[in-house]
């Protein structure tokens, strides 16, 4: 498959051919800038949870699951978590995608295992945690998107669902979060469960606004 959203509404089809045909394409270096800088913005974000001790959905909530479980890194665990993903994203979004999204993966888990040990926040309350590392997570993973990439897992599934059903991926992103982060009832308060549900709405509202099918035309 290659990397241009699959139409499914007929009646677009020919609208977004035309769309297609004269749309921008990403140079080499504006992806890298992309990866950096959102994959920065995402780590910036998951610090912030981190710190204040909620949770999110993704893969990045499984880990960080694992991480106030067992005491491992959370880098760590969100490198492994991911691995199985990649075969999922190479056979249905495509080989530049999946490589893309690797290298998302890997950077995100180099900046999360060293942003903490260049910053420290004397305190960060939990209802700004969740509301700023919410805006960073859905700036950060809709600047991946609009460049082809993704934060692997669960991004894998909803940008393929996207493509293929025409489903809004912050909407289905937003309902997967949401049982995840209820799931962490088994290890922490209901009070961080409460401010984590928020900043994972805060997280795929970002997303359900800005990002729709068509209206970004650069591939």
């Amino acid at each position: 498959m290659n990397t241009k959203t699959s139409v499914i509404d007929p009646a677009t089809a020919a609208a977004d051919a035309d769309a297609d045909a004269t749309a921008a394409h990403h140079r080499p270096y504006e992806d890298l800038q992309a990866l950096v800088t959102g994959t920065v913005f995402v780590a910036l974000g998951l610090v912030m949870f981190g710190q204040a001790g909620l949770l999110t959905g993704g893969t990045a909530g499984l880990a960080l699951l694992l991480h106030y479980s067992t005491g491992q890194d959370f880098a760590l665990m969100f490198f492994g978590v991911n691995l199985p993903f990649y075969v999922f994203a190479w056979l249905r979004m495509g080989v530049a995608f999946t490589l893309k999204t690797f290298a998302a993966v890997s950077l995100l888990s180099l900046f999360a295992h060293f942003l903490p040990r260049g910053m420290a926040f004397a305190h960060l309350a939990m209802p700004l945690a969740a509301v700023l590392g919410g805006l960073l997570c859905g700036a950060g993973m809709l600047m991946l998107f609009r460049h082809r990439a993704s934060l692997g897992g669960m991004n894998v599934l909803v940008l393929y669902l996207q493509d293929k059903m025409g489903w809004r991926a912050g909407k289905v992103q937003m309902v997967i979060d949401s049982l995840i982060v209820l799931a962490a009832l088994a290890v922490t308060d209901g009070q961080r469960v409460a401010w984590s549900v928020l900043g994972a709405v805060v997280m795929n509202l970002t997303l359900a606004i800005n990002h729709r099918p068509g209206r970004y035309l650069a591939v």
